[in-house]
């Protein structure tokens, strides 16, 4: 790709990000978390964000650098309180409807050798003090939409066999095909692209499964799903009705399982990048929803940590479809990125579920959302069961089965 073709898709790129993945209205305010070597791209949506109207740009930067150097050397103290100024920010940008963007690059392994417990505990608190924040997020209450964009660890982690610039390169070429930016029209495909999504959601509304069976290699789950659930994809609608896409790319549907309702044991099939920590070739056996017993080849203890968050993080928050024919699965590439990798495969949610995936969780309080059966955490961490070896049943409440799912793909 030469320069002015990478200077042409970012362009793109940012416009795609303002306008259809938070919709920017005019006098709103944009709150942008971005990894501090793509300073480049984030100038060119914060220049496509004051076109669309915004009135002010917030930029908060992140570093990997600093991350590992700040559990390394902080005082204890440092992971005992949270700043209430900070959590006050956050709950003000929500009562202003500001939009939040998220430009998200991972660096598996960032924290290997770090005290697990402390970053556990670091996290917890630091979820615990933005409850507000991200129900809010969990509700749909804001636009906000997730992105990707390389970085030099995360792109040497997915392309270790080329140098920097060409591992930064490819992936930039992969994102750029993810996220449609190399069709003529991006917002033209993305609009094909969320109709086709639509039409799916209409049909599994519309059948009401009472449960969902998964038969693979290692995997032999049942998943009850709640009496009035609702499968949600290819965006959403905020409070004033305006359309937003939480994460780009997205190939996926998904709605919130029973809480009590899982049975059986499920193994994954792509690697999970944990908070720093890497988690792969795992399973998990749930009883009556509640995980009875799990095992890692890698990242065991990772594992156990998130599993041990709290009441709610040893129960199933998400199911998610994604046929195994999909543009990322089809690049045959484990991009050790959540939002990549879950749109390449099924997969499931350990955590909280979504209010809205069930009629009226929206104006529900989190003991009424329990009262339905839908899950409540402070976490929610997405992990990847599907494959080509997948097939998966829906069982409609008389009982009649449904082959929704062979070998991977969706039964047309």
């Amino acid at each position: 790709m030469t320069s002015l073709e990478l200077e042409q898709s970012l362009q793109k790129y940012a416009r795609l990000i303002v306008r259809f993945g938070v919709a920017v209205s005019k006098g709103q305010t944009v709150h942008i978390t971005a990894p501090i070597e793509r300073v480049d791209i984030v100038r060119l949506v914060a220049a496509e964000a004051y076109d669309a109207g915004a009135k002010a740009v917030e930029i908060v930067w992140q570093d990997d650098d600093l991350t590992r150097i700040r559990y390394e050397h902080a005082q204890p103290q440092a992971f005992e309180s949270f700043p209430e100024w900070k959590k006050q920010k956050f709950d003000d940008l929500v009562a202003e409807g500001a939009a939040f963007i998220t430009i998200y690059a991972p660096n598996p392994g960032l924290l290997e050798g770090i005290d697990g417990d402390k970053v556990a505990a670091d996290n917890k608190l630091t979820s615990t003090a933005l409850q507000d924040y991200r129900m809010a997020m969990q509700k749909g209450l804001v636009r906000r939409t997730m992105v990707s964009a390389p970085t030099a660890a995360w792109a040497k982690a997915v392309f270790p066999d080329k140098s920097v610039d060409d591992a930064i390169d490819a992936l930039w070429q992969q994102i750029f095909q993810a996220t449609r930016i190399d069709t003529a029209d991006p917002l033209a495909a993305w609009t094909d692209h969320v109709g086709r999504i639509q039409d799916r959601l209409a049909l599994l509304n519309d059948a009401q499964f009472k449960e969902l069976r998964y038969r693979a290699p290692g995997t032999e789950l049942t998943v009850e799903l709640p009496q009035n659930h609702v499968w949600i994809g290819g965006g959403l609608n905020d409070p004033a009705g305006v359309f937003h896409m939480p994460n780009m790319p997205t190939e996926e549907v998904f709605t919130a399982p029973k809480r009590d309702g899982v049975h059986g044991t499920v193994r994954s099939t792509k690697p999970l990048n944990y908070n720093g920590s890497v988690i792969d070739n795992f399973s998990i056996t749930f009883e009556h929803g509640r995980i009875v017993h799990f095992d890692a080849e890698t990242g065991r203890d990772a594992l156990a940590r998130l599993i041990d968050t709290d009441e709610g993080s040893d129960y199933l928050g998400e199911v998610a479809l994604v046929p195994d024919n999909s543009p990322i699965s089809n690049s045959g590439i484990t991009f050790k990125n959540t939002l990549f990798d879950e749109n390449a495969s099924c997969h499931l949610a350990i955590g909280m579920a979504y209010p809205f995936c069930i009629e009226g969780g929206v104006q529900m309080s989190p003991a009424e959302l329990t009262q339905r059966g839908l899950n409540v955490s402070l976490v929610h961490e997405d992990f990847m069961v599907g494959s080509r070896e997948l097939d998966i049943d829906g069982v409609r409440p008389s009982g009649e089965v449904v082959p929704l799912f062979r070998q991977g793909n969706w039964v047309e």
